[in-house]
């Protein structure tokens, strides 16, 4: 079966290739960064492909993002990722072709070689590998969008202060008054949990919460 491990730290990547090799798998290349990645995989059409989710330049995503891309090239390639962390976005995002072949385990929890042999074999074969954490973030509750507790007259007045306007212009806007308008953004401040603080100017900060979710 052949390989390509993407791995940056040269202790860990040589480590893989020595165990894969004395457990029959044939690595073909080991590549330190995202685009090394993405170009062995085409140059070699592996069978199973090995990931670091934080690769160079950045050490954020490109290593899991590069995987994403390389099952789009190489149709279904198996791709197994290890790393330190719970990339929530990106392991749904690996799951969500419903095409198998996906494995995803914290390399802090590989406790056993034979275990992660049986893995990558599991992987390869067009199974699902994923490691009880990973599994328990996917299954978790996305926190809810607090834009999503406005009223559509909050929202309103979220955007029109967006705009620039003032308090008085909003309520010239909406035709209601000073009074209705300083509610709602009270109303506003109180859902996006914009207590008073000197961390920053209420107003400045719902803007910008706003634009965010837009």
């Amino acid at each position: 079966m052949r390989v390509v491990i993407a791995e940056d730290n040269v202790l860990l990547s040589a480590g893989l290739e020595l165990l894969l090799s004395t457990r029959g798998f044939e690595v073909v290349e080991v590549a330190a960064d995202a685009d090394a990645f993405a170009a062995a995989v085409v140059r070699h059409r592996p069978d199973l492909a090995v990931v670091d989710v934080r690769l160079p330049p950045d050490f954020r995503d490109e290593g899991v993002r590069a995987a994403i891309e390389a099952r789009r090239t190489l149709e279904a390639l198996p791709v197994l990722v290890l790393s330190q962390y719970v990339e929530r976005d990106y392991a749904g995002e690996l799951l969500a072709d419903g095409r198998g072949g996906v494995g995803y385990l914290l390399k802090d929890r590989v406790g056993r070689v034979s275990e992660f042999v049986d893995a990558l074999h599991r992987v390869a074969d067009g199974g699902t590998v994923m490691d009880p954490a990973v599994v328990q973030q996917l299954l978790a509750p996305r926190p809810r969008d607090p834009l999503e507790s406005l009223t559509p007259r909050e929202r309103e007045v979220l955007a029109l202060m967006a705009e620039g306007l003032g308090n008085g212009e909003i309520a010239q806007r909406l035709v209601v008054t000073d009074n209705a308008v300083h509610k709602h953004i009270g109303n506003v401040f109180a859902k996006l949990g914009l207590a008073p603080s000197g961390a920053g100017h209420r107003r400045v900060r719902a803007v910008l919460a706003y634009l965010d979710g837009r």
